[in-house]
């Protein structure tokens, strides 16, 4: 007979833990916006080197930009830079690093929440209420964001 581990169980107690999750909300949208400067300067480099035909449809290179600088970033180090430089990380429930597919999947659901606005609203109060800070993505694919521990 197996026994079940319980959801959440291998990571920080948003209760005795508060450390881990504190000023998360804030820190994810601070990092938004570290985030979004970079994909919007990547996405100019990129219209540069197409001679400036990608300016046409820049919205479409950013968005194409934005995935896959998301993707990779939490691919390959479990946070984009934005929330490195905010000294927070994406964990799973199980208390891992997001693997690729993992972190794919976090950025479909982010960019659909994103684009639906009540749905990102709702996301944004989730965040902001729930004991571990979780938004809609996170609660669907069972990831938090929590403060990096400090390295020595």
């Amino acid at each position: 007979m197996t026994t079940m581990i319980a959801p959440y169980a291998n990571l920080p107690d948003p209760e005795r833990q508060r450390g881990f999750y504190a000023d998360v909300p804030f820190k994810r949208l601070i990092a938004f916006f570290l985030d979004l400067f970079i994909i919007l300067s990547i996405s100019i480099v990129v219209a540069l080197l197409t001679f400036g035909l990608a300016f046409f449809v820049f919205f479409g290179v950013a968005g194409i930009v934005g995935f896959i600088y998301r993707t990779l970033s939490i691919a390959g180090g479990s946070a984009t830079w934005g929330m490195r430089l905010m000294a927070i990380e994406l964990r799973r429930q199980d208390g891992a690093r997001l693997t690729t597919l993992d972190a794919f999947l976090h950025t479909a659901a982010f960019y659909i929440s994103f684009g639906i606005v009540p749905v990102q609203v709702i996301s944004a109060i989730c965040m902001l209420t729930t004991p571990r800070g979780q938004g809609l993505s996170d609660m669907l694919f069972g990831t938090v964001a929590l403060n990096r521990r400090a390295r020595n």
